[in-house]
């Protein structure tokens, strides 16, 4: 099987197209496994989040045609959609997915929402029964990757995320944020991280509403003291907002909440006082039309990304060691995938020769007479190393062939040898190791062997 990575980011197209894109988290398993149901697909993920839609599939060799499925579940005309596509096949995928977790190619390089992001991703195509035996290991090593870059670099040691540098965007326009009322609309993750941020920066008055009022509620006991914000009611969500000189959105609404005829009341109420709205929401929440109304001033997740670039100078460096060693890991997940391509038929190799030698020592049994059991383990010995001297060529070529990625050549071996189209065994106790200790790397052989050796 091969791999396909398709997609849609912030790096290549506007947020006008990427919220048309996005599909909603409770969309995500119908969608996977709608693409399943696509000729040649056998597994497959959709992430999305503000900045990026992405779909990974494992397909059958040849042509597939992902683009065509997004075009029609997201019923977008493909010219419109397609000069904004990027794709990724085989080794290629596998290191853009491997950036991603590790927040390598994030509008915040080095921000800590995406890899959860990427392992919620996983949940929901796991449940759906679309991530299976290919991608399964392909992102557990994408996660085991993301975590040695977080751990092992400074490159997440200042908390760094679109809420940050929305908050930082906020005191950059106020100058301080003392005594300043802050309405986040939306009790998420997102709304959550802002809301910190905003206290460390002492923000005054902050109040949070969401659709669903518990979820606001639970928010906001997650905060000790004075400090709590002020859960307000979602059909009050109006009237709390013109009280506000800050606006943080970040919802799941498939539409504005706030358009510009909300603005103009605003205004009214507070008597042309300045408001500021920040949308970091995907479909936005807020009409850009608001930003033509006077004394409203409107800046959605695009516009984040300019105070966003001042944090890449200081992480440049660790971000050039992160790609060095997310180049590693890609090449080391490379290795243990073509161990586990050529493990089974090495060992099945050895399999085969010790069934043709005890297949030929009981036929001999009669004519070699009765025997002391010195005599037997003599033969035994004898016939053991004969076997493995005539193996040793094959077995090397195919290790050999292993390392160079010859898929090719692994093929035409194990058909010389007679050896099944899928050989699958366990490794036997006196079988010399696989690939010289590719085993500890995760490759599991499963099968029956005779008792006593498995």
């Amino acid at each position: 099987m091969s791999l396909i990575l398709l997609g849609i980011n912030h790096k290549t197209a506007p947020i006008e197209l990427r919220e048309r894109v996005a599909i909603p988290r409770e969309l995500l398993a119908g969608a996977a496994r709608s693409l399943t149901s696509v000729s040649g697909v056998n597994e497959a993920m959709i992430l999305s989040t503000c900045n990026r839609v992405e779909i990974l599939t494992a397909v059958d060799s040849g042509q597939v045609d992902i683009t065509s499925f997004l075009h029609d579940h997201l019923s977008i005309e493909p010219a419109l959609l397609k000069p904004h596509l990027y794709e990724y096949r085989d080794r290629e995928a596998i290191r853009h997915l491997f950036r991603v977790a590790a927040s390598l190619d994030s509008m915040v390089v080095g921000e800590p929402q995406i890899l959860g992001q990427v392992k919620d991703a996983y949940t929901v195509a796991r449940d759906a029964g679309t991530v299976q035996g290919q991608l399964e290991p392909l992102l557990q090593s994408a996660f085991a990757a993301a975590k040695k870059v977080r751990s092992e670099t400074e490159i997440g040691s200042t908390t760094v995320s679109i809420a940050s540098v929305a908050v930082d965007l906020a005191q950059k326009i106020f100058g301080s944020l003392s005594g300043k009322k802050i309405f986040l609309v939306g009790a998420g993750k997102m709304s959550e991280l802002a809301a910190r941020h905003l206290i460390r920066h002492g923000a005054g008055t902050i109040f949070v509403t969401n659709r669903t009022e518990e979820r606001a509620v639970r928010m906001a006991e997650r905060f000790s003291g004075s400090a709590a914000p002020k859960v307000i009611p979602w059909d009050q969500m109006r009237a709390a907002a013109s009280q506000a000189d800050i606006v943080i959105t970040s919802t799941g609404s498939p539409e504005p909440i706030f358009r510009k005829e909300d603005g103009q009341a605003f205004m009214q109420r507070r008597k042309n006082k300045p408001m500021f709205f920040i949308d970091i929401a995907v479909p936005r929440d807020v009409d850009p039309e608001m930003n033509r109304l006077e004394g409203i001033f409107l800046y959605d997740i695009d516009d984040l990304q300019s105070v966003a670039a001042s944090h890449l100078a200081e992480r440049h460096r660790e971000a050039a060691d992160a790609e060095s060693m997310i180049a590693a890991e890609v090449e080391r997940y490379h290795l243990k995938m073509r161990a586990v391509n050529v493990a089974p038929v090495i060992v099945g190799l050895q399999q085969r020769g010790e069934e043709l030698r005890q297949a030929e020592m009981r036929r001999v049994q009669a004519r070699l007479g009765s025997m002391t059991a010195e005599q037997t383990a003599a033969v035994e010995a004898m016939t053991r190393s004969l076997v493995n001297k005539f193996l040793h060529p094959p077995m090397q070529a195919l290790k050999q062939a292993a390392r160079d990625g010859d898929f090719a050549r692994i093929e035409s071996i194990r058909e010389s040898y007679d050896l099944g189209p899928e050989t699958v065994v366990v490794l036997p106790e006196w079988s010399e190791p696989v690939l010289e200790a590719r085993i500890d790397e995760g490759v599991v052989l499963t099968g029956a062997m005779e008792k006593g050796r498995s």
